[in-house]
């Protein structure tokens, strides 16, 4: 009985601790609650995925109404896989915090910070457990509507004008969402995705579905950052606290993939997609998007900036995958879900440890600190390597699998655009080890310390885990390949 449990305690621990959080007389009392309920949360992920990678199936009716009239939380691998990607970044991103947030956050605040960390973490997990559209939606607004507050809590004055940008784009976006939910619930008469599933395809070809589900893809994009619906990502990730800009990169937008996989394939289906452009705009977007980002991010002057840029590229990455509508395109895409949570997390933490000894993530400030700092540098570039793909890092499985994709496919162009973003990105990361490593020290960096071990720590077990995974693919590639054949995919092609 506890493991149909396990999939509700995800959401219920931090939902109940974050109020409890934000009346916390200190900020260490604050981050103490909030690093045991993330710790927890990994363990009951973690559990979670050992009972759903063999294809089985939990399902958890609330309250004990049966679905499709009651709400159903219905975990398979790919839920279970996002969850496990969203508690162990919070997790590992908890410990870090400590030191960062005290130096970014007044002190009065810091409760109220983590109360909406944990708020956010709460709207992720949901995403990820529920089986309800609508619930979803419910979800997808918590994680949002918290994480425009915590954008707000940056140091610089921009952080609200970044915080009401991603604002007024998210709230479009959740309202094309639920337009498009309201459009397919009128037509079938449920909120259930497998119900939704079963009812919808024998009218597919019905016009109100169709603008449904244009509505639902146009919203989800506005979310997950597809090109060219990308302007608010990179002042969004540039002027958050750095815990924040980790916790975002990593998770934020691979949540925002799921949601796109469950809707196009899961509630729709892969023939009714085949029948829509959907498939050519996803790789015709994807491909623009990932030779515009990755050139846009070799004339950046802010690091932060030129790591925010890189991911709206590897979000495109992602979008190409799923523009390929294969098992093994699906499956690539779930893998560097993984791969990019592990690579962004190590860069933007890298990048809070500039902040946090410079005060800065500008170039002109940055000039030779790599002597200063050699354990941050590092990081940053072994992340790098991964993030351009070489072997050895979990970055090439990903590309690798994009390729083998586009190539199953016949899909030479869209071969040639993902080996063209890895050339782009070694433009760029060129640039900051030019920067970091081979430029004379400036008078500002000459006597700069190595970040303290507590943020050096946590970096430096993503930086491993870029490794690791670089060799070991036996949970990224089984479970993503799982995953994606029970979306059904290719099934009436094969």
């Amino acid at each position: 009985m506890i493991e149909q449990n396990l999939s509700l305690l995800l959401v219920i621990i931090p939902l109940l601790s974050a109020p409890v959080t934000a009346i916390l007389p200190n900020a260490r009392s604050a981050w103490l609650l909030t690093l045991a309920v993330t710790w927890t949360c990994l363990i009951l992920a973690g559990w979670q995925i050992t009972l759903v990678t063999d294809g089985s199936i939990i399902s958890y009716e609330l309250g004990g109404w049966s679905p499709p009239w009651g709400i159903e939380y219905r975990i398979d691998a790919m839920n279970a896989f996002v969850a496990l990607i969203v508690s162990g970044i919070a997790a590992i991103t908890l410990p870090y915090a400590l030191l960062s947030v005290e130096k970014e956050i007044p002190l009065e605040k810091i409760p109220l910070f983590y109360s909406a960390f944990q708020l956010c973490l709460v709207g992720l997990l949901g995403i990820a457990q529920t089986g309800d559209v609508f619930n979803l939606f419910v979800f997808l607004e918590i994680s949002s509507l918290s994480s425009y507050a915590l954008i707000a809590m940056g140091e610089q004055r921009r952080s609200l004008t970044a915080a009401y940008q991603y604002l007024i784009m998210g709230t479009i976006g959740a309202t094309f969402l639920l337009i498009g939910i309201g459009l397919i619930y009128a037509e079938t008469g449920t909120l259930n995705m497998l119900d939704l599933n079963q009812r919808l395809q024998p009218i597919l070809d019905h016009r109100t579905v169709h603008t449904g589900f244009a509505f639902i893809v146009v919203g989800i994009a506005l979310k997950l950052a597809l090109f060219p619906l990308h302007l608010w990502l990179p002042n969004a990730y540039k002027y958050a606290p750095s815990v924040i800009s980790v916790f975002l990169a990593a998770t934020a937008t691979k949540v925002a993939v799921y949601i796109m996989l469950r809707m196009v394939f899961g509630v729709f289906s892969d023939e009714f997609v085949r029948k829509t452009p959907t498939d050519h705009m996803f790789l015709l977007l994807g491909a623009f998007g990932v030779i515009m980002a990755s050139a846009t991010a070799i004339y950046q002057r802010d690091v932060k900036r030129l790591f925010a840029y890189s991911s709206i590229a590897q979000v495109s990455y992602i979008v190409l995958g799923i523009g390929l509508s294969s098992v093994l395109g699906v499956t690539a895409a779930l893998v560097h879900v993984f791969n990019h949570a592990l690579m962004k997390g190590a860069l933007f933490m890298a990048c809070g440890a500039l902040v946090y000894r410079l005060g800065s993530s500008r170039f002109e400030n940055l000039n030779g600190v790599g002597r200063q700092m050699p354990w941050t540098c590092v990081a940053i570039f072994i992340a790098s390597l991964s993030l351009i793909g070489i072997p050895g890092t979990a970055g090439f499985i990903s590309k690798w699998y994009f390729v083998l994709a586009a190539l199953e496919q016949e899909s030479w162009p869209i071969a040639l655009v993902i080996l063209l973003g890895s050339l782009l990105a070694v433009g760029y990361v060129w640039k900051i080890v030019e920067l970091l490593f081979l430029r004379p020290a400036s008078d500002s960096t000459a006597t700069v310390g190595e970040a303290p071990a507590a943020l050096l720590v946590p970096m430096w077990l993503l930086v491993i885990a870029n490794i690791y995974f670089g060799f070991n693919t036996e949970l990224t590639v089984n479970v993503a390949d799982t995953a994606a054949r029970m979306l059904g995919l290719g099934m009436n092609h094969e």
